[in-house]
Formats: C-alpha cells, structure tokens, sequence
C-alpha cells in the first residue's frame, strides 16, 4: 500500500499577539481528502491559514506544503493552491474579463479557457462588475479563479457563511467535483458543521488557539455520543468518558468520548448520535 502524503502539515506552530495566542498547533491534511476546520468565530482558524500561506510568520514550529517548509523562498508553491476567503479579494469595478487579464500575469498555469468556462458553468456575467455581485456570486467568482490555474490544493476560510441553504449546497457540489481527483486536496474553514458533515473526510477542531480535536470524521462521529438522563443518574456516569454536562431540574445531557463503552455501563440510558455542531459546542463549553 502507498505511504499516504500529507499535502499540509504543521508541527508545534506558535504565534503571540499579546491578547490572543495560537498555541503549539500540530495537524496534518492527506492528500485527497477534505478537511474541514472548525472552531467558534475567533477561535484561531483565519490565523492558522494565514500561517500556511505565509502571509504572517510564526513564533516558532514548522509548517510544510506539499512535503516542502514554508519559508520566503517558496512562495512558488503558491502556484499550485487556490484561495477562497470569507471577502472577495477583486477591486468592485473589475469585470470578470479585467479579473483574467490580472490573472494571467500572477498565475504560470493560468488558463484562460478553463476561467471563462467557469464563469458559464457558475453562471457568471464576464462583463459585469463584481461589485454588483450578489454575495453567491462574489464567493463562486473566487471559486472560478482558484479553479482556473491548475490547483492542487484549495484552502478556503468561510466560503459558504451567510449564504442561503441553495447556494451553500451547490458550492460544496463543486467542492465535492474538486476533490474526485486523488491529488486534489481541500481545507475547508468553517463554523457551519452541516456543510462539513456533508463533505469532510477529516476534522481539525481548534478552540482559543489550541487544537482540541483531529481525526477522521465519521470516527469522530462514531466516538462520541450524547447521554441523556435523569437528573439524579448523572452522578453515575464516569468522569472519564464526560465530555460535558449540562445538568437542570428536568435532566441531564453530557457529551461522552465513548459512546460503546458507555452503552455497556448504562444500558439504561438514552444515548444519542452528536453531531459535529454538538459536540463543538460541548467541548467549548467544557474549556469554560
């Protein structure tokens, strides 16, 4: 069996602002997969990319793409990564023909034929200003042009928040096209867990700057359980396998690590599938 390549990885990265650290993050993203990044608004995650794309420098720790360390000399590996941001990064009054003429002088692999063919298949205006975009559109545009040079790896921070349920789910069909391609590779920043349970086949959980949790995601899923019992039987349930709880007169719900193990132990409790957003919450809850 081939070694699985990790086409991301980053090893004990540090980085200080006084009034918020991202503290000794370590994870990586295999080749061919979609991992989806998530944590609360402020949790760390825009910082994280940044990082990767080095367009702020670490503290300490290590950061590689594509098996080569991130440095200022080798932001040519910039070439083969497309890049989604929760704004649009295009002047209002460009016009999708003006946005491939600047592209074609940024990009070596720019193809122009492939760009104009996704502005059809999003059904894009190339002769309209994208300042006029709805707030879809401005994110599909982002989209045609990380797809439009060659990319291997798309790294997008908050592409689908604030967009309606039609067009979130229509974007993560093109995400899902992407990544049918076995060196195609996508990190996906998100606090929208729905989306990423649709797509993701790896999580990466970070929470005020240090990871929490990292895996696959149907594990992940598979793991941990929600628990739901009287008031009075939450006493017995193992330290060990609560996540958090949340107790009141009515019962209680506790998020467990181990949903089989706890199944053994009280056959008489109610136990639950967690959704990502769940156990999320739970797990930021518990730092608090």
């Amino acid at each position: 069996m081939d070694e699985v390549k990790n086409v991301i990885e980053l090893k004990n990265v540090t980085k200080d602002y006084g009034d918020f650290k991202l503290d000794n993050v370590s994870f990586a993203v295999p080749e061919g997969t979609v991992c989806g990044f998530i944590g609360q608004n402020g949790a760390g995650k825009t910082t994280t990319i940044n990082l990767i794309l080095d367009v702020i420098r670490r503290d300490s720790g290590d950061i590689t793409l594509f098996g080569e360390p991130v440095n200022k000399d080798t932001s040519y590996l910039r070439e083969d990564i497309g890049v989604v941001f929760d704004e649009m990064g295009f002047h209002e009054f460009m016009t999708g023909r003006d946005i491939n003429i600047m592209m074609k002088n940024i990009y070596k692999n720019w193809d122009e034929e492939v760009f104009f063919d996704n502005l059809k298949k999003f059904s894009l205006p190339s002769k309209k200003k994208c300042g006029a975009f709805s707030r879809g559109m401005r994110m599909k545009l982002q989209i045609a042009v990380a797809l439009s040079h060659n990319a291997k790896l798309l790294i997008m921070d908050e592409p689908t928040s604030g967009l309606d349920p039609i067009v979130r789910n229509e974007m993560i069909n093109i995400f899902r096209e992407f990544v049918v391609e076995e060196d195609h590779t996508i990190l996906l920043s998100s606090h929208i867990t729905s989306d990423l349970e649709k797509i993701a086949d790896e999580v990466v959980f970070i929470n005020a700057g240090k990871i929490v949790l990292v895996g696959n995601k149907d594990e992940i899923l598979e793991k941990h359980g929600i628990l739901k019992c009287r008031k009075d039987d939450a006493s017995r349930v193992s330290e060990s396998l609560i996540v958090h709880s949340e107790v009141s007169d009515y019962g209680a719900e506790i998020l467990v690590n181990d949903r089989h193990t706890a199944e053994k132990l009280y056959p008489g409790m109610v136990i639950e599938n967690a959704p990502l957003e769940d156990i999320m919450i739970h797990y930021v809850n518990a730092k608090r």
